[in-house]
């Protein structure tokens, strides 16, 4: 597949609950901001927040099914988390190609995640490497 700068993909997932305790299982992070509704209610947030890195899973998720796509492997990932994201909130993942390096089969992407009300509450840069062509192995 063939690859040009400004070509983008997103997709969209709304956070539950499940969501949020499957990820707390999955990582062994049960910080009471994200698994304990009487203690968050009383930190600034006023309730539960997601773990950002279950927010920064979406991207995973774009880059490795959408675009790269399947086959791609993450070489790097930076991540701001700029909001929190709530159990309700639907969270839309975006990546746009910014540079190509042919020679060395790799894609830097724009990644950004934002919320339903349009803020963003994620933003990053995502390198890929691209598989090699099954003829070229």
């Amino acid at each position: 597949m063939e690859f040009s700068i400004g070509q983008s993909a997103s997709f969209s997932r709304t956070v539950t609950e499940t969501d949020i305790t499957l990820f707390a299982g999955l990582s062994g992070d049960y910080n009471p901001i994200h698994v304990d509704k009487e203690y968050a209610k009383q930190t600034f947030f006023g309730e539960r927040i997601s773990h950002g890195l279950l927010t920064a899973s979406f991207l995973s998720r774009l880059l490795g099914m959408h675009l790269p796509g399947p086959g791609s492997i993450y070489v790097s990932q930076t991540l701001n988390f700029t909001k929190p994201v709530y159990i309700g909130d639907t969270i839309t993942a975006l990546a746009e190609v910014i540079k190509i390096d042919k020679e060395k089969r790799l894609l830097t992407l724009k990644t950004t995640c934002v919320n339903q009300a349009g803020s963003i509450v994620l933003d990053g840069e995502g390198v890929m490497k691209l598989p090699k062509k099954e003829n070229n192995r």
